[in-house]
């Protein structure tokens, strides 16, 4: 069992939870996950660990409410106890001291790049840093964010905070203006997909996080396998990291939408059994 010990809403339907994991929090590196469950009868979902403190035991997980399983989780209060925290799982963001690096942050895909991105920051590469999310109430970690940046860019869909548009497109102004060494993409699979096509353009190595469906988290169900320059790998072992000029974010983007029927009426079961408790 493995308790909350804080637990907040930093933007709409987005959970923060800091769990005790001592032995998680002592070997976590940035890029890592873990297998998450909440109830014996529930699923195990992959999260990225966005932060890890050793001291105190403790890692953070962010997410966003968008199915039964993530209800659920959310459901759960500073005290509650989830009852697997598997992990720390994949391979570590390899982070070593570049000139310069932009890194491409969208959704909650900007949890799972902090600890990266801060990473770079702090073994003295220049860090520049785009935001994006759909609106300002959706938008994550923008403190934190720019405390450890050299240059800090949001953009929104609507416009209501920062510039106007997609992250690809204040992106093309920076590789216009000084191409990185390196491009780190985290985010929805369209936004990685669009990035990863607009750095091919310019010759710019480009690392993406993918999450699909995983199961084991250990390689043998084989539920992750996602398809790089023509040949399979498992994320959960392999990955989540990848070169983003050789994934084949279509196949992923599929794979990703294979049960979302079977998803949308659970979540709205569960959803309408809440309520009519509440009644």
């Amino acid at each position: 069992m493995y308790e909350i010990v804080e637990r907040k809403e930093i933007a709409e339907n987005i959970i923060l939870n800091r769990i005790k994991a001592p032995d998680i929090a002592k070997k976590a590196k940035p890029g890592q996950f873990v297998l998450i469950r909440a109830v014996d009868t529930g699923e195990r979902i992959p999260l990225t660990i966005s932060s890890s403190d050793e001291k105190n035991g403790l890692i953070t997980i962010i997410y966003m409410i968008t199915g039964k399983s993530t209800a659920i989780f959310s459901g759960l209060k500073k005290g509650e106890f989830f009852l697997d925290v598997i992990g720390p799982l994949g391979m570590p963001t390899e982070i070593k001291k570049v000139k310069k690096v932009i890194c491409v942050g969208g959704g909650t895909g900007i949890a799972v790049l902090y600890p990266i991105a801060k990473g770079f920051n702090n073994n003295g590469s220049r860090v520049d840093v785009i935001l994006g999310a759909r609106s300002e109430n959706l938008l994550i970690l923008k403190d934190e964010m720019e405390a450890i940046s050299t240059e800090l860019f949001v953009c929104t869909d609507d416009g209501s905070v920062g510039r106007k548009g997609f992250v690809t497109d204040a992106l093309k102004d920076e590789l216009e203006k000084e191409p990185p060494d390196i491009v780190v993409a985290i985010g929805p699979v369209k936004m990685m997909k669009s990035v990863s096509e607009l750095t091919k353009q310019y010759g710019v190595k480009t690392l993406v996080s993918l999450n699909p469906i995983m199961i084991d988290g250990t390689g043998m169900c084989g539920c992750c396998r996602v398809s790089i320059g023509g040949e399979t790998k498992f994320a959960c072992v392999d990955g989540p990291e990848f070169d983003g000029h050789q994934v084949n974010f279509d196949e992923l983007q599929m794979r990703l939408g294979a049960y979302r029927e079977k998803e949308r009426i659970e979540y709205n079961d569960y959803l309408h059994k809440i309520k009519a408790t509440q009644e």
